[in-house]
Order: C-alpha cells, then sequence, then structure tokens
C-alpha cells in the first residue's frame, strides 16, 4: 500500500523554488523544524547558525502568512509544522580551469523547498490555553502580593519615620535649650528622648489592657444581673 503523495499532504504550503542550496543541506535544517510549533520552529531558524535557515524561516512565515489569509484566518499559535522537506532542483554545471588546459566541473545544485503547516489538534490547544491561563493567574497574584507587600512596607517606613521625627524633635529641643553642650551629653540627650517614646508606648499599653479591664468587668456585671433576674 503506497502512502500520501508529497504533493497531496494535508496542510497549508509555501513552497520556494530553485533555492540556491543543496537539497542536502536544506533537508539537514528542515529535520530540526518537522513536528515543532509555529513559535518553537522560529526560534529553532532564528538561532540556528546555518545559512539555509534564513530561507526556511521565510518559507515558513509564508506559509503561516497563507493559513491566515487563505485558510480561514488560523493563527500562528495555533499551527505546527506537518511537513517539511526539500527536493533536488537544477543543477547549472560550470567549469573551472585547471592546468595542461584541462578543465573541472563545476555543478552548482538546487532544490525546491516546500514547508506545510497544519492546525494542531483541539485537545493541544486546550492544554496550551489552560495553561497560558494559568501562567497569566500565578503572574497576576505575584504582581498583587508584591503590590500588598510594598503597601506594608511603605506604611511601616512611615511610622518609623513619624516616630524618628518625634524623637528628633525632643533633641531638638533639649540642645535649643542649652542643656547639651558636648556629645556626652548629647548622647545622653538622645538616650532621654527614646526613654521618654518608651514610656509613652508603655502608659499607652497600660490605658489598653485598662480599657479591655473595664470592658471585661462590664461584661462580668451584666452576666451577674442577668443571673439575679432569672
Amino acid at each position: 500500500m503506497t502512502g500520501v503523495k508529497t504533493n497531496e499532504r494535508p496542510g497549508i504550503r509555501a513552497v520556494l523554488k530553485h533555492s540556491g542550496v543543496s537539497a542536502y543541506k536544506a533537508r539537514e535544517v528542515l529535520d530540526l523544524i518537522r513536528g515543532k510549533d509555529y513559535e518553537r520552529a522560529s526560534e529553532i531558524l532564528e538561532y540556528c547558525d546555518r545559512e539555509v535557515a534564513t530561507v526556511i524561516g521565510k518559507v515558513l512565515h509564508s506559509a503561516a502568512a497563507n493559513a491566515f489569509h487563505n485558510g480561514g484566518g488560523i493563527e500562528s499559535e495555533e499551527l505546527f509544522v506537518s511537513a517539511c522537506y526539500a527536493d533536488e532542483g537544477t543543477t547549472l554545471k560550470r567549469w573551472r580551469p585547471r592546468a595542461r588546459g584541462r578543465a573541472t566541473r563545476i555543478r552548482k545544485r538546487t532544490c525546491h523547498i516546500t514547508v506545510i503547516v497544519s492546525r494542531l489538534p483541539e485537545d493541544e490547544l486546550n492544554r496550551r490555553r489552560a495553561r497560558v491561563a494559568a501562567e497569566q493567574a500565578d503572574r497576576r497574584a505575584r504582581r498583587v502580593a508584591g503590590a500588598r507587600r510594598q503597601g506594608r512596607a511603605s506604611a511601616a517606613a512611615k511610622a518609623g519615620t513619624s516616630e524618628a521625627s518625634a524623637v528628633d524633635e525632643q533633641v531638638l529641643g533639649i540642645v535649643a535649650a542649652g542643656d547639651a553642650t558636648d556629645a556626652t551629653d548629647l548622647d545622653a540627650a538622645v538616650e532621654q528622648a527614646l526613654a521618654g517614646e518608651e514610656n509613652e508606648q508603655a502608659e499607652g499599653a497600660d490605658d489598653a489592657s485598662g480599657e479591655d479591664d473595664e470592658q471585661a468587668e462590664g461584661a462580668d456585671a451584666a452576666l451577674g444581673d442577668e443571673e439575679t433576674s432569672d
């Protein structure tokens, strides 16, 4: 049983006739992109060090353009290289002069490069869409988390700046009053200001604990009244 003929393979194709490179050299590069999706094949051809890779890249882009304009608007993200091959073209005969009046034949080989692209299967497209959606959700979550961390850091920095400014005002007041005349007195003034700040924080904590105690006593009294009424 014979297989599918070369010119009857399904898909949307682009053909370059009489390319000035041998079929052997073109096939080495075509083997790299056969079966790959369009984006991956484009990357391989872009970074391939073979000169024929540039020519094959143009043929691949032409096939993708044909798929979009002539194949019902298929996007390049949905395409893959279903088949690609290089056929022998005409060979140009040239002659090189050699010693003793002889001549050596030069064969300038050409080839016909064909790239066929097809639409990816529906299940593969669904997996790709799900993967892209998951990556976008992950990037969005990271961006939101980073914004929240930045907001908390800025709020903490503002709080620290306000506390530092209060201490600086106290130190400047001590210096303006003439109580600090040298470095030792200045250090003592800073320690005094910090101690005052700590005392204020401790008093605030005591006031908060006192309010909690009052609330607890009120709750106990209310509970006792309810029991008495019962």
